[in-house]
């Protein structure tokens, strides 16, 4: 108070008095001169004072009976200037406190004279006012009678007194309980506050302190006053109000709760008087029903009377509010009072109010928590929380539930659970109202009852209106929708408090005591030893025991009301606020663990979601809130479309499909359902972990959404808008279209989220969309519509960030995505092979802890599920897999380790039935194993990787995919060829360790090929692969693989053991020719059309057969190549004879099959082995590298691979693989063995010839005759095998090959292959078998030549053997029974291609001649030799001359009789001389005769020469004619005395026979045309006059034959000149016939011939007579002189010429010539 007693401020009080004591005693002076006595002596007694005393405030206190006097008197005076001036005087000494304990009773008096006189009211309120504040010296009675001036100023007339003075017993008593207050503060130290507990027995009043007594009885009377009952202290009351009471007694109540807590006989006070009086005064309230016919007396008690009510309702709510702990059994009476105001009954005032006390309630969670442990925990007792929750609820329910008139509608009462009739009743939804226009105010809308929300507090603090409204008498009128406003937020923040209390609590437990889970409501999982965690745990259990208790009282009526709110609510926000509430109690029973409350409020957001009656079998039987009034089946068979006719306040944003079995039209998604779903997806992603079973409810509702949304899933599983498949489409507005990614973003991170559940929730979450999927699964069995595949991509979407702990749902997952994987339905299961491929591929790529690498386990757990889709026969599935497969080989090939044989194995069960694309892609992945993986995977593999490989082979569905996986196959032997030295150890090593496994376990160890090392082995199955492509049905593979099989071999074969190529002979590639041999020969012969679409096959491949044959070709071919390159492995072998004759046999069947090409590749494998050399010899090797003196070869062949064109040079370590075969020198095996080996192959060779070549019994269109190359290839063999075997080769042996070379070249050719093989007939060509068979002749020949003695007894065979080949010229040979048309004939008509004969004989003219050509040669070197003598070989060749020679022209070819002539001139030339030598033995007797004939028979043929032989031509040919009289003259008859005579005498018969015979004696038609052999009958002549005419005539027969033959020539002349003459005279100017005039000249030409022959010849050897005859004939030829012709002319002059020889002078006797 530093301001009042400060030495300025006493200085001014000391002024301020003495001018006011002044201004008193001038007021007084006249009328009231007592007062002024009074003022002038306070004056002077005021200045003694302050001279006197230093503490002039403290001794102005003293004496204040004093100094206040003169002023109290003034007072008295009840003038109004001078009171005035006096009260203002005393209140400035009451403010400066120098008022002492009497002076203010003594003021206090005197202001209740004035009060009692109605003076100064305004004045004295203030000066009781300033009094009571600025000290405490008024007590007791004093202050009760200052109390009751106040009150009694309070009822006056004038307003403005009245209502200061209220105003001023407000602040009274507050200004009394203060000063307890404070007294108590004071106190504290000595004797501390004790709180009083609500049963102690009542203290008496005398214990208390002075200012505590005060404020007790002021308490005590207000409640006397209340209750209209008289006060025992404030003595003096006229009139008090209940309303000012209650006002007084809520003020006190609720400013110093601490008095009541603090003091027993206060809380005595609150027990005993306050609560009765209250629920005495409720009694009205209670009673009062709305409606009933009202009593008549007026009496105010008989009706609720609001301000009373109202002022009742706020003291309750302070008694609850602050002493509920001491009036434990009355708060539970008020309560239900409470709860009884808002009965539909009471009048809406009351009901207002009732709600907004009760709003007040709300706001305190801790409250309500208490209300909870004191009433709904115990026994026997009343629930007082749930039932405040359910009256809430119904009377919600009861605004919407408008009263009919008459008989008031009660709605169900408070305390069962269905408090809220019909709660989810359909609120209409959908299209704008027909009434017009959407409406705009927030409202709720329920059944035609419409109810504004009015805005009227601040969340969570519970500002009343009514409750304020403390001037209103008569009751207010309620806005609409005020009562609905306050309950809704009454439940708002309901269900906020407790939410954000249990869960705090919740919260601080669970960080103290984490081993609380979900699933155990009380007790922890485990039990702790230690004593502060059992404690922890008994605390806890209480603390759950309440919130347990609280959620289970308050949750029925809560979603009653909220499910109903919900429904109506028409405002965003109301909606957002009531999903809020349900969302924390969804939570907060889920994190209690109250399964079926949570899953009742998730259904009910679930519900609000869905188009109203949505048929969703999951909500409706949901056990919890069965609060629909009306259940709606499954699959929407009842489902109540939206009519156009009701109301609606919503907003449709959406249309679209229902997801069930049947197609039921549209239904409508409202922008409220939107919200709910939001809620809903909020409520899952921020509390998934307590969800557990619901997660059911909520993915079921979601999927439904997402569908009638028409959100369809993309990669990953996250669902992006798409168009709905079928049926009327989905229509989303832009309002929802814009909100479709976030929902779509929001689903996603709701899955996403699910990486921080536990494991149990995980699983929680996980099964129910298990089971959702299943019912996805059955609705779409049996009909192509679009499946829900919501549960299926959020499988996918949860195990996609899960991948952190896979392995605990991987099994779960993929078991279930399988099974999806399996349905009928394209779409559902195409997206379960999308999720389970996702899977795998992200579960392979993830960063596991471990990683993969070292956690095989998990990787074959992950790869599993992909070797399981296997068994799935969906084409489109499969290939889902294969492409995974695909992608995991390109981003995980190198590291997949030992999920290798699943991966292989996945694209091995690819069946051949499967379909192109699947085996496409299966192979795709093969390719790219093959070609970047192998070095990655381990060695055991390989084999898996031969197999799947060689398994596309034989796929049929693509040929191109089975070439190139034998081209991968061939790849692979490359590789096993370039690694093979670390394959080898890897493989030992596995070897060993499963060798040591399988003994342990007494197993055998089952492998093929088993004792063959494992990398031999790996070998063989690839080779064994091979050969089964080799016998596939289409030729293209087969070719492919043959050639594969043999490169590799023959590539890699060295890297073998050496014991292993046993396995390789016997059982790859003899096996292998045994089944193409089986194939071939059984193959169809039938004609294949032309293959698939616009391919045409080539007519050599048209048939099975002919394209098997290509097989076999191909397959013997390699063998045999094998044989050949790898001899000198091959031969140590042991049964290397035994393989030699199995390869023969193969080649001889093949040799003998019916096929061109397959018995021509045959005969080429036979020359092929027969090129063998011996087993190399060390020094015949070719060098190997430098690197290791290993007499080894090194380069192996220049063998390619398809379409590698380079030699495959070994480059890997030489070494030790070489070493295999050369630690020791090659075996040699002896030329014993050999032999054997070659003589087999003769033998073959022999079986071969003779069955090829032997003629068929029978003919017909399909016999089968050896073609040309195949006969030539098999003579050609002759040569090279004869070199073997000439050393045995013996006479029997030729005559053998004597047979096949005869009948090899008697077979024809077919009329088809003629044009190619034939010559034309210009060039006189040999056929290479011709040749062939020639050359094989001359090989022998000469073989002969320089053999041993023994052997020269072959030559006559030979000769014969050739002779035979000379007969063909002119008699071709024939060919069993077969017809051919023999070309030769066919000169003039060149060849007739299409002659319908099937068959050609050759034209052996030429190989004829040929042979011919052989023979002279030979006989040339050979005709000394006793065999050939012995023989009758040069009979032979005559006699086989004879036959061209005799047909001369009529041969075939006009050059064979010449080379006869010829051949025959050359082998006489040479052979008589020799038969002269032996004419004494008698060896050539029977040749002499032959010679004769074949002579005649040439000189004087039968055949005619063609009409178009030219001059020349004819010339030449008499020119041979004149050759052959030539060697008669020179051979034959200068050595007759040598020659049989009989021979001689036939030489001269026939030079006569030339000389006359060379033109008949007369001229017939036939002969007309026949032309002279000038020439020739001039050398018959020569010859004959040379031997005629010669001295040797031995005989005289045979001159007597010359003059005979003359003669008869000349008379002919003669003859013939006659007729001419006489012709030509005859003839006139014609000329004479052309013939007729070369006759003439021809006897012309003869006659001068004679004369010169006569002249040659020796004068003695000619008769006379002759001469005679001669010169006779000239008269004649010189009357031909006058002939007209030219040439006639001509050859007269020539004739005539000689006759001047004979011109002599006569002799003297002139002798007559007649005479």
């Amino acid at each position: 108070m530093s301001g009042t007693n400060s030495p300025e401020a006493v200085k001014k009080l000391l002024e301020n008095m003495q001018s006011d004591l002044r201004a008193l005693s001038l007021e007084c002076k006249k009328k009231f001169p007592p007062v002024k006595e009074a003022a002038e002596s306070g004056i002077i007694k005021v200045k003694t004072i302050a001279a006197r005393n230093t503490e002039i405030l403290a001794a102005l206190k003293e004496n204040s009976s004093e100094v206040v006097q003169p002023f109290l008197m003034g007072c008295g005076t009840k003038e109004p200037k001078i009171t005035q001036l006096c009260l203002a005087a005393i209140q400035r000494l009451m403010s400066h406190e120098v008022v002492s304990e009497t002076a203010a009773g003594n003021i206090i008096n005197m202001l209740w004279q004035l009060m009692e006189n109605s003076l100064e009211e305004l004045k004295l309120l203030q000066t009781v006012l300033v009094l009571l504040t600025t000290n405490t010296v008024v007590h007791d009675e004093a202050l009760s009678k200052a109390i009751v001036l106040c009150f009694r100023l309070h009822f006056t007339k004038d307003n403005i007194t009245n209502n200061t003075a209220a105003a001023t017993v407000r602040q009274v008593v507050t200004v009394v309980f203060e000063r307890m207050v404070a007294e108590d503060e004071r106190h504290k130290d000595i004797e501390p506050p004790v709180l009083v507990q609500g049963n102690s027995n009542r203290r008496s009043v005398s214990t208390l302190k002075p200012c505590a007594k005060d404020a007790y009885m002021l308490f005590q009377d207000l409640c006397q006053l209340v209750n209209a009952d008289a006060p025992y202290w404030l003595v003096g009351m006229t009139e008090m109000t209940r309303t000012f009471g209650l006002e007084l007694l809520e003020s006190v109540l609720n400013d110093f709760p601490q008095v009541f807590l603090q003091h027993q006989e206060f809380s005595f006070l609150l027990k005993e008087r306050v609560c009765p009086l209250v629920i005495k005064l409720f009694s009205p309230n209670i009673k009062f029903r709305q409606g009933s016919s009202t009593s008549s007396s007026p009496a105010p008690v008989e009706k609720p009377y609001f301000p009373i009510c109202m002022r009742l309702l706020r003291v309750v709510s302070v008694l609850i509010k602050q002493f509920y702990s001491l009036l434990v059994t009355e708060c539970e009476i008020f309560l239900s009072l409470l709860v009884k105001f808002l009965d539909a009954d009471k009048p809406q005032w009351l009901r207002a109010v009732a709600v907004e006390s009760i709003h007040r309630l709300c706001v305190q969670p801790q409250l309500l928590r208490s209300f909870c442990q004191s009433y709904d925990m115990k026994q026997h007792s009343t629930k007082v929380f749930r039932d405040i929750v359910n009256a809430l609820g119904s009377f919600i329910q009861s605004l919407f539930l408008v009263p009919p008139t008459g008989n008031p509608a009660i709605a169900n009462q408070a305390g069962n659970n269905n408090v809220g009739g019909p709660v989810s009743a359909p609120a209409s939804s959908g299209m704008v109202g027909i009434g017009g226009g959407v409406t705009l105010l927030p409202a709720f809308e329920y059944r035609g009852t419409w109810i504004p929300i009015l805005t009227i507090t601040v969340q969570g603090s519970a500002k009343a209106t009514y409750l304020e409204m403390l001037d209103k008498v008569e009751p207010p009128t309620i806005p609409e929708g005020y009562a609905m406003s306050v309950a809704f937020h009454c439940l708002l923040d309901l269900v906020r408090g407790i939410t954000t209390m249990i869960e705090g609590e919740l919260g601080e437990v669970e960080t103290e005591c984490p081993t609380v889970t979900e699933g155990s409501n009380s007790q922890s999982s485990e039990q702790h030893d230690e004593q502060s965690v059992s404690d922890q745990v008994e605390k806890e259990t209480v603390s759950r025991a309440v919130w347990e208790e609280m959620v289970s009282a308050c949750w029925c009526g809560l979603l009653a009301a909220l499910s109903l709110l919900l429904d109506a609510s028409t405002d965003e926000a109301a909606t957002e606020n009531i999903l809020k509430a349900e969302l924390t109690m969804a939570a907060l029973c889920g994190r209690l663990g109250l399964v079926t409350s949570r899953d009742a409020f998730i259904t009910a957001i679930c519900k609000g979601s869905l188009p109203p009656h949505y048929a969703l079998t999951v909500l409706n039987a949901t056990t919890a809130a069965t609060l629909c009034n009306k259940s709606y089946s499954i699959q929407g068979h009842s489902v109540m479309m939206i009519s156009p006719s009701s109301e609606s306040h919503q907003q449709v944003v959406a249309v679209g499909q229902p997801l069930a079995v049947q197609p039921q039209g549209t239904v409508m998604l409202t922008s409220k359902n939107i919200q709910c779903m939001r809620t809903l997806l909020n409520l899952a992603h921020c509390h998934g972990a307590v969800l557990g079973t619901s997660w059911q409810l909520v993915l079921a509702t979601l999927q439904h959404l997402v569908w009638i949304l028409g959100l369809k899933p993309s990669g990953g599983g996250a669902l992006k808008p798409g168009r709905a498949v079928e049926g009327p489409s989905t229509v989303l507005t832009t309002a929802v279209m814009t909100d479709l990614p976030v929902i779509s973003n929001i689903l996603s991170r709701l899955f996403e989220s699910s990486q921080y559940l536990d494991d149990v929730s995980l699983h929680h979450l996980i099964n129910a969309l298990c089971s959702l999927s299943l019912e996805a699964m059955d609705m779409a069995y049996g009909n192509n519509k679009e499946p829900s595949l919501f549960a299926v991509a959020k499988l996918l979407e949860t195990g996609l960030v899960n991948m952190h702990r896979i392995e605990i749902l991987w099994r779960p997952l993929t078991g279930h995505l399988l099974e999806v994987c399996q349905h009928p339905n394209s779409r559902m299961r195409e997206w379960g092979a999308e999720a389970l491929t996702s899977l795998i591929k992200a579960g392979l790529t993830f960063n596991h802890e471990p990683p993969l690498s070292q956690n095989q386990r998990l990787q074959l757990l992950l790869l599993n599920p992909l070797k399981e889709m296997s068994t799935i026969n969906h084409p489109d599935i499969r290939l889902k897999q294969l492409e995974c497969v695909l992608q995991i080989l390109q981003s995980q090939g190198d590291s997949l380790g030992p999920g290798w044989p699943l991966v292989l194995g996945v694209m091995g069960a690819i069946r051949n039935d499967q379909g192109e694309s699947l085996i496409r892609t299966a192979f795709q992945c093969l390719q790219l194993v093959v070609t970047d993986f192998l070095p990655t995977m381990p060695c055991s593999c390989l084999q898996i990787v031969v197999d799947v490989a060689g398994s596309f082979g034989l796929h049929n569905q693509e040929l191109n995919i089975s070439l190139t996986s034998i081209g991968l196959l061939w790849n692979i032997s490359d590789y096993f060829f370039q690694r093979g030295e670390t394959i080898e150890k890897e493989l030992n090593k596995e070897e060993a360790a499963q060798q040591k496994q399988a003994e342990e376990k007494g197993v055998s160890l089952n492998r093929p090929f088993h004792p063959a090392p494992p990398f031999d082995c790996l070998w063989l199955c690839l080779y064994a692969k091979l050969g089964e492509l080799c016998v596939d049905p289409r030729p293209a593979v087969r070719k492919s693989a043959g050639q594969t099989l043999f490169s590799t071999i023959g590539a890699h074969g060295t890297l073998l053991q050496h014991s292993t190529w046993h396995t390789v002979i016997w059982k790859v590639l003899f096996h292998l020719l045994d089944r193409v041999r089986e194939s071939s020969t059984t193959a169809d012969k039938e004609k294949i059309e032309s293959g698939g679409g616009n391919i045409l096959i080539h007519h050599s491949r048209d048939t099975a057969e002919k394209q098997w044959a290509e097989t076999w070709v191909l397959t013997l071919a390699g063998v045999a190549r094998i044989f050949n390159t790898r001899r000198y492995l091959l031969q140590p072998l042991g049964d290397f004879s035994r393989a030699w004759d199995v390869l023969l046999d193969h080649i001889q069947s093949a040799a003998l099959s019916k096929n061109n090409e397959v018995s021509l590749a045959a005969l080429k494998s036979f020359q092929e082995i027969l090129q063998i050399v011996s087993p190399i010899r060390d020094t015949e090797k070719p060098e190997t590298p430098p690197v290791v003196n290993m007499p080894v070869p090194v380069l192996i062949g220049s063998i390619s691979g398809p379409g590698l064109n380079r030699p495959f040079v070994r480059t890997d370590s030489i070494g030790d693989k070489l070493g295999r075969y050369s630690s020791e020198p090659p075996v040699v095996t002896d030329e014993l063995e050999d032999l054997s080996l070659w003589w087999a192959a003769w033998n073959a060779w022999y079986r071969i010839g003779s069955e090829s070549t032997k003629p068929p019994i029978t003919f017909d269109k399909l016999t089968f005759i050896p073609s040309q190359p195949f006969l030539t290839a098999l003579i050609q063999i002759f040569p090279a095998l004869y070199q073997h075997i000439k050393a045995g080769f013996n006479m029997d042996d030729l005559h053998k090959l004597g047979v096949i070379l005869h009948s090899a070249v008697s077979v024809p050719i077919s009329s088809d292959a003629s044009p190619f093989i034939l010559p034309s007939y210009t060039e006189a060509v040999l056929t290479s078998l011709q040749e062939a068979v020639l050359t094989a002749l001359d090989v022998l020949q000469k073989a002969i030549c320089v053999g041993p003695e023994n052997m020269q007894i072959m030559y006559p065979a030979i000769f014969d053997q050739l002779l035979a080949f000379v007969e063909f010229s002119c008699k071709p040979p024939q060919y069993g029974q077969l017809e051919t048309k023999h070309i030769a004939n066919a000169k003039y008509n060149q060849i007739q291609l299409f002659a319908p004969a099937e068959w050609v004989a050759l034209n052996y003219v030429p190989f004829a001649e040929r042979s011919l050509e052989v023979v002279v040669d030979l006989y040339q070197k050979t005709a000394c030799h006793k065999a050939v003598v012995n023989e009758k070989v040069l009979q032979n060749i005559i006699k086989t001359l004879r036959v061209p020679l005799s047909l001369k022209y009529s041969c075939p070819s006009e050059s064979t009789w010449k080379l006869a002539v010829a051949s025959l001139l050359k082998v006489l030339s040479i052979g008589l001389p020799v038969a002269r030598q032996h004419a004494s033995s008698g060896k050539f007797d029977s040749m002499w005769p032959e010679l004769a004939s074949t002579l005649e028979d040439f000189l004087f043929t039968k055949s005619i020469p063609p009409d178009n032989l030219s001059i020349q031509e004819f010339q030449r040919n008499e020119s041979i004619d004149v050759e052959v009289v030539q060697l008669i003259s020179a051979e034959i008859l200068p050595y007759a005395n040598l020659i049989p005579r009989a021979f001689v005498g036939q030489m001269m018969t026939m030079l006569n026979r030339g000389s006359i015979h060379s033109q008949s004696s007369s001229f017939t038609e036939a002969e007309i045309d026949i032309r002279l052999r000038e020439e020739f009958s001039k050398m018959c002549f020569e010859t004959l006059l040379q031997f005629s005419f010669s001295n040797k005539v031995t005989t005289p027969q045979e001159g007597y034959i010359s003059r005979m033959a003359l003669s008869v020539l000349l008379k002919r002349s003669q003859d013939v000149l006659h007729r001419y003459i006489e012709d030509e005279r005859l003839s006139g100017k014609c000329p004479l016939p052309r013939q007729q005039v070369t006759e003439i000249i021809f006897v012309l030409k003869a006659v001068s011939t004679l004369i010169d022959s006569l002249k040659k010849t020796q004068p003695e050897n000619v008769d006379g007579n002759t001469w005679a005859q001669v010169i006779a004939l000239y008269p004649t030829l010189v009357e031909c002189i006058t002939c007209s012709s030219s040439e006639v002319c001509c050859a007269l002059k020539e004739a005539l010429v000689p006759f001047k020889d004979f011109m002599q002078p006569p002799a003297s006797k002139v002798q007559n010539g007649e005479s």
